[in-house]
């Protein structure tokens, strides 16, 4: 109900976060009477519900124990120095009381996760910060994509682009994303619009006036076009600032804003290969959803990706699902396209294979696991 009061989640949010306890704290009655609790958590509030056993006290009385395990998606980001879809840090008034707030309720997340019995990571990056951040272990359990909504186009399957110099047989890219600054859409949106490649891009967001922009940009004005300094085997990529032919390129970015999940299915479909610039993501679903549907995936190699997402270059033909780049920039992004149309003209991705991996991920796999976990915690 708190995010249905008047102004808090637009404005009030973020500067009284500090109060959030108090709401959460009263769970911790409605709770007393369940065997086990089991919390879906990324934030500090949302974990720890037990509270300290104070004999003879009125707020523990009659209350018995209950078992918590606390599903982690992340520590909450913006308090250990994680890119957030809020901006609070760009104004100073901001900074100085986040330094003073934050500091407690880092505090207070610690000592809330203290509290829990057990702890899930929804990756083993995530789990790399419960230790560092909490010093609990974890068991790594992926989260579930709904392999049977999320499915490869049949007429594509026949299409194995087993050979080599066979064209591709869908044109677009496709970006699915919250459109914020820590997600990075803007350089796809600029590496795109330069290189005349036609893009999707599926979300809404703050960013959303400025990605138009950038997009309007290179609608009418000469072609930039970007090639790889192959003599040196450098990762440093020239730009261009007119091509050859000085031709001039027609806007080729579509903002779809926020659709059906049919219509997301069939915009995985048919896409050339999915997009995925978020920076130090804590797990990722949208890169499984598109290899779900048998399409390959460029990656900014930060993060959770890296453990669902199996880079093309190294694996081998027909053994990758998608491509990695490394720093978040044009520069490595035009190379990492570069590479991807390389390794799609040689055949390297093979839809069934990608299908197969994302299968790992599948909703049944997920609750079979969870099952087992909680079922060995309770014995």
């Amino acid at each position: 109900w708190v995010q249905n009061v008047p102004f808090f989640a637009s404005f009030l949010h973020s500067p009284l976060r500090f109060l959030a306890p108090l709401i959460w704290g009263s769970f911790v009655r409605q709770l007393a009477d369940y065997d086990v609790v089991l919390a879906s958590s990324s934030w500090y509030v949302t974990k720890g519900f037990k509270r300290k056993s104070t004999k003879g006290t009125k707020s523990t009385e009659g209350m018995r124990g209950f078992v918590e395990i606390c599903y982690c998606h992340t520590p909450p980001r913006y308090l250990y120095g994680y890119p957030t879809s809020v901006e609070w840090q760009k104004y100073w008034p901001m900074r100085v009381y986040a330094a003073i707030v934050n500091h407690y309720m880092r505090v207070y997340d610690f000592e809330a996760a203290q509290k829990v019995d057990f702890f899930i990571a929804n990756s083993k990056e995530v789990a790399a910060r419960i230790k560092k951040f909490y010093r609990r272990d974890s068991k790594v359990i992926y989260p579930p994509v709904d392999v049977k909504k999320f499915t490869v186009n049949s007429s594509q399957l026949t299409v194995k682009r087993k050979s080599v110099n066979r064209e591709p047989t869908t044109n677009y890219f496709l970006v699915v994303s919250r459109l914020v600054a820590a997600k990075k859409v803007d350089i796809v949106v600029e590496v795109c619009a330069k290189l005349g490649l036609p893009l999707k891009v599926v979300g809404g967001g703050k960013e959303i006036e400025n990605l138009k922009k950038i997009a309007s940009k290179y609608s009418s004005s000469p072609s930039n076009s970007f090639r790889i300094n192959s003599a040196k085997r450098s990762r440093e990529v020239e730009d261009v600032e007119s091509s050859p032919q000085g031709r001039t390129i027609k806007s080729s970015i579509e903002f779809l804003g926020e659709v059906e999940d049919s219509e997301l299915v069939e915009l995985y479909q048919n896409c050339r290969a999915v997009i995925f610039s978020a920076e130090q993501e804590d797990f990722g679903l949208v890169p499984v959803e598109a290899m779900a549907c048998g399409k390959p995936v460029i990656v900014n190699a930060q993060g959770g990706v890296l453990e669902s997402v199996i880079d093309a270059l190294p694996a081998g033909r027909g053994k990758g699902t998608g491509v990695y780049f490394d720093p978040p920039t044009t520069g490595s992004l035009t190379l990492a396209l570069n590479n991807f149309f390389d390794l799609e003209k040689k055949g390297y991705f093979d839809p069934t294979f990608i299908r197969n991996h994302a299968r790992k991920f599948s909703k049944e796999r997920f609750k079979k696991e969870i099952k087992k976990f909680v079922e060995s915690r309770i014995k």
